[in-house]
Order: structure tokens, then C-alpha cells, then sequence
């Protein structure tokens, strides 16, 4: 048997730690937002300005990121975009839930989204604006925690209570207003959901929206993703109910099951 030289172990931890830090480069990138420059990036992930720096330059050397000319901030490039394009043509429930979105934003009026689970975070996956004088603040790509919407209280149902603890974490639980919302009652909101076969949540985020989720089952029978609708608070419950039942039969169409 022949055994592994120390040189090559070596080089194999130095590429693996050197993808982990890209992992981590792009994270920060999606979870920030915007652009921010290279020693701006090293210290918020506590790493070396110089291997920073050479990752970034052979990012940037690949068209993954970019490098702005005005003030030298980077971020995701060209390559990025053209990936995240194949994705949504070559991912089946992606592809249909888009069309699905738009049409129920068409139809409906209301601003209506794609969510799913992405590390830990709600994650709004495609999205189409209504026709109301208003808009909702929801943008693709957003993430947001888990106990402030009502995709979230179905995406964790079936989970048992220790998964749901480690996944979310304290602050995640104390919304935009400082209001806190108790694990005990976000558990049961939980079990609700699941029973119920959707979610309604009242002014949470927003004090004058309330969002409605139906749940999307992949081929397990778990709820693998869900399509929402975002409303005014003061909508009335007829109304209301006509929306749930429109949501709910789109949830059916996108299942798996």
C-alpha cells in the first residue's frame, strides 16, 4: 500500500482550507448585499489581508467577482449572474414556481413570492410585486430570519423541537420592533401550520401587512419550499379566504406529491 507523503497532505489542507474561505468570501458577499472593499472583507472574516487579497484577485480573474472603478469595492460578477440563470432554467420546481409567482401576482393583484430554506435563513427565492399604491419591501435573494414569517412556520414543520432550537438562534427571535417572540409559542405556531395545512401571520415584520403561505411537499412529504402572498392588515376575511384557497390550490400544483 503506498502511503500519502506529508507534502501532499499538505497542499490537499492548503486547497481545502483555501475553498472553505472562498464558501465563506461568498456568503459574506450574499449575506451583505453590496459591494465592500477587499480589507473591509478580511477583517469582518477575522482572515489574512494577503490570502484575502489573492482570493479575491483570482475570483475577480475568473468573472465570479467584480471590482468596482469608482471606490474599488467588490462583489459578485457577471459569471455569477449567468450561473444563477441556469440554475433557475434547469431546476424543475424553480422554473414552475416562477411562472406560478408571476401569475398569481397577475391575477391577484397581491405581491406575491418563492421561498425556501437556505443556511439557516428564510430566503426569498422569486418574487413578482402587485398593483397596490404601496410596496411591499421584498427583494429576491433577501434572507430573513426564520420566526419572522409565515413560510417559515411551515418550512420547519415536521422538525422536532431540538432541531428547531439549534436552528434558530436568540436573535432571531426578537423582531424589527424589539417585540420578542416566545420559543414556546413559535413551536406551537409550528404545529399549527402543519395541521392546518398553511400559515397567516399578522404584523410581524410590518404593522400594516399580514402574509398567507401555502406549502409546497416535495417527493418525501415534507415541505420542501412555499408560495406566499403579502397583504394589507385590513383586508377582509371573505377576501381573505378567496386568496387562501387560490394559494393553497398553487402549493398543490408545485408538489411533488
Amino acid at each position: 500500500m503506498n502511503a500519502v507523503s506529508p507534502a501532499t497532505t499538505d497542499t490537499t489542507q492548503r486547497r481545502e482550507r483555501s475553498v472553505d474561505r472562498i464558501l465563506q468570501i461568498l456568503e459574506f458577499l450574499h449575506g451583505h448585499g453590496e459591494g465592500i472593499r477587499i480589507g473591509a472583507l478580511a477583517k469582518a472574516l477575522n482572515a489574512p489581508r494577503s490570502s484575502t487579497y489573492t482570493l479575491v484577485n483570482d475570483l475577480t480573474e475568473a468573472g465570479l467577482l467584480e471590482t468596482s472603478p469608482d471606490d474599488g469595492r467588490i462583489f459578485f460578477g457577471k459569471r455569477m449572474y449567468l450561473y444563477g440563470l441556469n440554475y433557475i432554467r434547469e431546476n424543475s420546481l424553480a422554473k414552475r414556481a416562477r411562472m406560478e409567482v408571476d401569475r398569481l401576482a397577475k391575477e391577484t393583484g397581491e405581491t406575491s413570492e418563492f421561498c425556501m430554506l437556505q443556511n439557516g435563513r428564510y430566503t426569498i427565492m422569486h418574487m413578482r410585486p402587485g398593483n397596490r399604491p404601496f410596496r411591499i419591501s421584498s427583494a429576491v435573494g433577501l434572507q430573513i430570519p426564520i420566526p419572522w414569517t409565515a413560510s417559515g412556520r411551515l418550512l420547519l414543520a415536521g422538525s422536532s423541537r431540538t432541531e428547531i432550537e439549534e436552528l434558530i438562534a436568540d436573535e432571531d427571535l426578537i423582531l424589527p420592533d424589539g417585540r420578542r417572540i416566545d420559543i414556546d409559542a413559535f413551536i406551537d405556531a409550528i404545529d399549527k401550520a402543519r395541521r392546518d395545512g398553511f400559515c397567516l401571520t399578522k404584523g410581524l415584520v410590518d404593522a400594516v401587512t399580514q402574509c398567507l403561505a401555502a406549502p409546497i411537499y416535495g417527493a418525501d412529504g415534507r415541505v420542501e419550499a412555499t408560495i406566499c402572498l403579502v397583504l394589507p392588515v385590513d383586508l377582509s376575511e371573505d377576501k381573505t379566504s378567496d386568496l387562501r384557497e387560490r394559494l393553497l390550490e398553487s402549493g398543490r400544483r408545485l408538489s411533488s406529491r
